[in-house]
């Protein structure tokens, strides 16, 4: 590796703030830093003493760098969030999960609807959240329907009602699709009530129930005198099970905890006085990283990283090294004044202590899991007889039923198990229904014909089945043009296809190899054998569900949706219009002869 003249770069370097990036022999970004004074800091990587065991590595490996000039502090925080995002440098702590969090949106239509968001929130209408995950809006949802009759269903769906829909019958809507079944004002009133409820104003909405369930029973109308009973009784037992309630408005609290070469950052999330959820991180973080580092790392790349809400009020017990600068960002970022706060007041202090404890479980919950997989990992490679460590293994797996809708999974372990970002699935198409080799050759195909880096090259490609899908796999890569090549294993079950009796089948010799049934290694190969199937089996799913809710028409030349809607409604539906000849099909409006034989023709395949 050819030295960086770290003296003769130094010379030139500004002592203005900016953003600098390390690079290695091979012009990979292995760092990016930012600054308020550039010759200052970069400077210090170089001295004759370092006590850092993580610079000394990181400096050993520079081979050339450069630095961008800003205008300000503010500036350069920005740009090395863009940059981290961009390079994911091996040397920075990388925030794993930057997607944006989800939100109940209630939209502005005339009869307002309740949904789940994620994404831009460009729709007229109110947002309320964010919600630490997918799962907790849905839940919320869910009891949401039991308590007020407003829809949820698709525009579309609401649009082409002409009788109430089973959520009615159900009472979890009050049909405003239908006239005559709700007013808009008692619909509008059950929106409001709902409002109130998501701002967390629910004992407000209780009272205002009561009150209406009070008047409707001195007017005698004790049918809607029941609905309110039931929906405050329904709404009582809601408010008793959420997880705690207080008097903050907005804000995200972060506990922080660091074992073994892992950390934690669990935050809270409170809005409208309610505590709507936790969530825990685990960051991608380099060896003898300071634990400062590490949370102010995360921190700035958390509401740096797209569509993070940014609270007025942040408690954290972590130190910031610049904190007047960051909470300007913030509050640069966010268009109000944000504080940050220690969690020396009662209530932020109970959170505070709430997310701590959070974090030390949940980093003890997932170095327990490292440690077992890593353990799996270590008793395969003895199995196998390997010198070197299994750093990546790759597993495919063929579903259909009766050969349609074919779809392979291919689904990648690391040391630290699954690594979902790199699944893949592949739609299979032209091939005989059914042929499973012809599938697996496919697959395999697209799956390695144009990899680029050497790093995503399995060092073990697990087949789920016998020889003959080995075989697939065997012919792929005796044509193989890259010197790195997978130990290629064909996992095949067992006679009574019970785990613990798979057959694992070397390639080339197409020996056997034994493993106890309660070998830890085994166990690691029947996770991601099973990982794979699971994959395989609901892509499968989700393309069938898409062939089953697209109209057959949509195929036809010349039938848009217009088209579409005139001649089902004309006909009666699709078994009608199937059911019609030729000349019938062509007394439908807009539809001539020539269009009404392609129709038929296309109907009558």
């Amino acid at each position: 590796m050819s030295e960086f003249d770290a003296n003769e770069f130094l010379k030139h370097l500004s002592n203005q703030p900016g953003v600098y990036r390390m690079y290695n022999q091979d012009g990979d970004v292995i760092y990016v830093g930012k600054a308020k004074n550039l010759k200052n800091r970069v400077s210090s990587y170089f001295r004759m003493k370092v006590d850092n065991a993580k610079t000394r590595a990181l400096v050993s490996q520079i081979a050339n760098m450069d630095v961008t000039v800003v205008n300000s502090e503010t500036e350069a925080f920005l740009l090395e969030n863009n940059f981290i995002k961009k390079y994911k440098p091996r040397y920075n702590v990388l925030l794993r999960d930057d997607k944006s969090y989800p939100f109940i949106f209630l939209s502005a239509h005339e009869h307002p609807r309740l949904s789940f968001h994620r994404g831009p929130q460009k729709k007229k209408g109110e947002y309320f959240g964010p919600y630490p995950s997918a799962w907790s809006v849905r839940e919320s949802l869910r009891s949401m329907q039991r308590i007020f009759p407003v829809r949820q269903c698709e525009d579309s769906y609401y649009r082409a009602r002409s009788r109430p829909c089973l959520q009615y019958q159900m009472q979890r809507c009050s049909a405003p699709c239908v006239k005559g079944y709700v007013s808009d004002e008692d619909y509008q009133e059950q929106v409001s009530l709902a409002r109130l409820f998501l701002q967390g104003k629910n004992q407000q909405v209780i009272a205002t129930m009561v009150e209406r369930m009070e008047r409707a029973s001195e007017s005698l109308n004790f049918e809607a005198a029941a609905r309110y009973r039931d929906q405050i009784n329904v709404l009582r037992k809601v408010q008793e099970r959420q997880w705690v309630s207080g008097t903050l408005d907005e804000m995200d609290v972060f506990g922080f905890a660091v074992k073994g070469g892992m950390a934690c950052i669990q935050v809270l999330f409170i809005r409208d006085n309610q505590l709507l959820g936790s969530k825990a991180y685990f960051p991608k973080i380099p060896a003898n990283t300071e634990h400062e580092e590490i949370f102010e790392s995360f921190f700035l790349q958390f509401y740096l990283a797209g569509n993070k809400i940014i609270p007025k009020q942040i408690v954290l017990n972590s130190p910031l090294s610049d904190e007047a600068a960051i909470i300007d960002l913030l509050s640069h970022e966010a268009k109000h004044k944000v504080k940050l706060f220690r969690g020396a007041r009662e209530e932020k202090r109970r959170y505070l202590q709430l997310a701590q404890k959070n974090a030390e479980s949940a980093l003890e919950a997932q170095f327990g899991k490292q440690q077992s997989i890593l353990a799996r990992f270590i008793n395969l490679e003895s199995a196998l007889e390997r010198d070197l460590p299994i750093q990546r293994m790759e597993c495919f797996d063929i579903s259909h039923t009766a050969g349609q809708q074919t779809v392979a999974s291919c689904v990648v372990f690391n040391r630290e198990g699954p690594l979902k970002s790199d699944y893949r699935r592949f739609n299979i198409e032209g091939i005989t229904p059914g042929d499973d080799y012809a599938a697996m050759a496919q697959a395999l195909k697209r799956r390695y014909k144009n990899v680029k880096e050497v790093s995503k090259i399995p060092d073990i490609l697990f087949i789920d089945g016998g020889k003959g899908q080995l075989a697939q796999a065997e012919n792929f890569f005796d044509d193989w043009p890259e010197e790195a090549k997978p130990l290629l294993i064909g996992v095949a079950k067992g006679t009574t296809r019970k785990p613990g009796l798979e057959t694992l089948i070397l390639a080339g010799s197409h020996e056997t190899l034994a493993l106890d049934s309660h070998s830890p290694g085994l166990h690691l190969i029947q996770h991601i054998r099973d990982e794979s199937h699971r994959f395989a089996i609901s892509g499968h799913r989700n393309r069938r569900q898409k062939v089953k809710t697209t109209s057959s028409l949509e195929g036809i030349p010349g039938i848009g949706a217009k088209r579409r809607q005139v001649l089902l409604k004309f006909m009666g539906g699709l078994q009608g219009l199937k059911k019609a000849s030729k000349d019938e099909i062509a007394n439908v409006p807009g539809i001539s002869k020539e269009l009404a034989e392609t129709i038929y023709d296309h109907l009558h395949l």
